[in-house]
């Protein structure tokens, strides 16, 4: 996106991708403006110091029409709804609507690998980076997660690669941003409360490829519908991975098989996972597009065979908590939509007790309905969704309700016998009750530890 000096920009929301955006395009001597719909208190001090220093005028409180009187630029963070109707009158008025990929477009100099999807984008886009580190490649790891990508354009740009990973709120308003390598590992039924439908909720997540080029590369999972339902439109090479036989990476009993000719290689590559924290179907599927992402790259297989090998996923997916008397205790927390806990559930075996619910995000939970009658036992559920989450697939599996997360791990633990797997995959949001996804998971693991001292006391 090019942008003359006399632009006037204007900035929704303050959070870290806001942040990133007010000194990015400070920096490039443009005229910058503020609105934030929290209060100055809300803020914080530390905020309203840096805006004071930089000499950007604000709004706090909400958002006002004449605030965006004559605005060139609207940047709308990546949580802020596009129907607002000061984005709306905007757009009326002449503004162009773009967001942080749209003004980092044509201003990095390495190559991009860019992660997509509904489920395990986080573990994929570290995983890469991983990968890539065990190649002693100096790589940046951020977008959705960790450091903003504006915040690396503003700085010394010394990666080699850049590994992002990219939310559908990002890629809606993408502009002309290219991956040279893009992943668009699965898709399943979220953030329709922002979308309006699946189908533009799709549509957003692949926009990745729309600006691909015929040296890019594609990389799609096979076994997704959702994903293979429609054409993707790329100038790049195609390369898949799934469970079929004649995918580009072939997910096996073990591991990975990539198959032979893929990188003009003369042989099957097979990686091992088993014995390592990829073992699970649902990790074997996030190394197979990662493995295809590094070496697209370049990346060799004794590198990525190492990196493999010691790799530690992210908190609060599908992360073994305990076995206690014989029960495993797994806190798939992250698991926030029905495709999440679906592939939770295909990993978790036939003796599995569900605790879910949450801030439901429009999910249709009859997505369920048949994972549900194959894996689950009971059927635990907490939070504002329980009760249409019970309508929709209580007729499924026994029912119990829980008033907290403590309750619903005890509940569990009465319920559970040996061989069961206790399993979180709330497959909502958990602004109803506490913080954050990863505050969820904390208190579910401080619950399960809180049982095993129990169990360690009365034997």
């Amino acid at each position: 996106m090019q942008l003359a000096r006399e632009t006037r920009c204007v900035i929704i929301g303050l959070g870290a991708s806001g942040l990133a955006a007010v000194r990015f395009l400070h920096g490039l001597g443009l005229h910058v403006s503020v609105s934030e719909s929290r209060s100055e208190d809300q803020l914080g001090a530390a905020i309203l110091r840096e805006m004071k220093d930089l000499g950007v005028a604000m709004e706090t409180g909400g958002h006002s029409h004449g605030f965006f009187r004559d605005a060139a630029l609207v940047v709308p963070s990546p949580g802020v709804p596009l129907d607002l109707p000061v984005i709306r009158q905007a757009v009326e008025a002449g503004a162009v609507i773009g967001g942080e990929l749209a003004l980092a477009a044509g201003r990095i100099s390495s190559p991009v690998i860019a992660v997509t999807g509904s489920n395990g984008k986080t573990t994929v886009t570290s995983l890469i980076g991983h990968l890539l580190a065990a190649g002693r490649q100096n790589v940046f790891v951020g977008g959705n997660i960790g450091t903003p990508v504006l915040d690396y354009c503003r700085g010394g740009q010394g990666a080699q690669v850049l590994v992002l990973e990219l939310s559908s709120f990002q890629l809606e308003i993408g502009g002309e941003f290219r991956p040279d390598i893009g992943l668009l590992i699965n898709l399943s039924p979220d953030h329709i409360d922002r979308h309006g439908s699946l189908e533009q909720y799709a549509a957003a997540k692949r926009r990745i490829f729309r600006h691909q080029r015929n040296e890019d590369v594609a990389i799609i999972g096979r076994d997704d519908e959702l994903v293979m339902q429609e054409k993707i439109t790329t100038a790049g090479r195609v390369l898949d991975f799934g469970i079929h036989p004649s995918s580009a990476a072939v997910v096996e009993e073990k591991g990975v098989l990539v198959r032979r000719g893929t990188f003009g290689q003369e042989a099957d590559e097979f990686y091992d996972l088993s014995g390592t924290a990829l073992s699970s179907l649902v990790n074997r599927l996030n190394s197979a597009a990662a493995i295809l992402a590094v070496r697209s790259y370049g990346c060799s297989p004794e590198a990525i065979r190492i990196g493999l090998a010691d790799y530690v996923p992210p908190a609060h997916r599908m992360a073994l908590v305990a076995e206690i008397d014989g029960v495993k205790y797994v806190d798939d927390s992250k698991g926030t939509n029905t495709g999440a806990v679906a592939a939770a559930l295909a990993s978790s075996g036939d003796r599995v007790v569900l605790i879910a619910g949450g801030r439901d995000k429009g999910s249709d939970f009859s997505l369920l309905a048949s994972h549900v009658r194959k894996h689950v036992r009971r059927l635990i559920l907490i939070g504002e969704a329980a009760e249409r989450m019970e309508k929709q697939l209580g007729a499924l599996a026994p029912v119990v309700r829980a008033a907290n997360m403590e309750e619903a791990v005890s509940k569990a633990a009465e319920i559970a016998t040996p061989g069961d797997t206790v399993l979180l995959s709330p497959g909502c949001a958990s602004f109803d009750m506490f913080t954050g996804y990863a505050h969820r998971g904390e208190v579910f693991q401080q619950a399960v530890r809180d049982l095993g001292k129990i169990s360690h006391d009365c034997c």
